[in-house]
């Protein structure tokens, strides 16, 4: 019977784990360049004396898994919102180094510096930051990420690639950091869009079909392991009458 509740137990906490993803997904819907998640969850099997008895498998959470799936495009003719088309990210330099982002909605700062919504420096090819020139026209950026003023090039944006997106680690903020054994690589299949926007792309209904299915099978474990637990004590009670 403990059995039984120990197993209920290891799948209530996968679905815990599960629910708060997909809350997270649905709270992300209208987050600029968000990629959706998934729980990876896999079986822990107990080892037995009999060989003959039946297997015993304990559900564990191994991870959150991420659909780079891209997002839609929205076109706002802000000229300092970009999209990527293709697998590529932007990059960013923050104060625990480079990191990664789909979320092209930037600004320019005072002194010119390409900026990202959270205040992080763009970088443009060579990962140096971007500067633009004030004083200058509204910047044209071209389908490869060239960026011009007044028609002179002023620099390039950077755009990279992974060859693991698996290896990338959320790292708040819609950033991404890079483990060293998966460095970025240019990506030159991937194309910029000047005045447009990705959108996250968590689909609204699927979370919410998500949420029910996990508050129902949340609920039938428990019945499982009240039934469980009822029989648990029944036989006890036997058990003190016989004795």
């Amino acid at each position: 019977m403990d059995t039984a509740i120990y197993v209920g137990l290891s799948r209530q906490l996968t679905l815990q784990r599960a629910l708060e993803i997909s809350a997270n997904n649905l709270a992300n819907v209208d987050t600029a360049g968000f990629k959706v998640e998934t729980l990876v969850i896999n079986t822990d099997v107990l080892n037995t004396p009999d060989p003959s008895a039946p297997t015993v498998d304990y559900v564990l959470d191994v991870g959150v898994g991420r659909s780079f799936a891209p997002g839609p495009l929205t076109m706002t003719g802000n000229p300092l919102d970009l999209a990527v088309e293709g697998d590529g990210f932007f990059a960013v330099n923050t104060a625990n180094g480079p990191m990664y982002t789909r979320d092209g909605q930037f600004t320019v700062g005072v002194d010119g510096t390409l900026l990202d919504k959270n205040g992080h420096a763009v970088q443009g090819a060579g990962g140096a930051p971007l500067q633009l020139d004030n004083k200058k026209s509204s910047p044209s950026i071209g389908r490869d990420g060239t960026i011009t003023q007044d028609g002179v090039q002023v620099g390039k944006i950077s755009v990279v690639r992974f060859a693991n997106r698996s290896g990338l680690s959320k790292q708040g903020s819609n950033l991404y950091a890079a483990d060293p054994a998966n460095p970025p690589l240019p990506a030159n299949d991937s194309l910029v869009r000047q005045g447009a926007v990705e959108g996250s792309n968590v689909t609204a209904v699927t979370e919410i079909t998500n949420l029910i299915t996990i508050s129902r099978a949340y609920e039938r474990i428990t019945q499982i392991m009240n039934a469980a637990t009822d029989l648990s004590l029944q036989a006890v009670n036997t058990l003190a009458k016989i004795v």
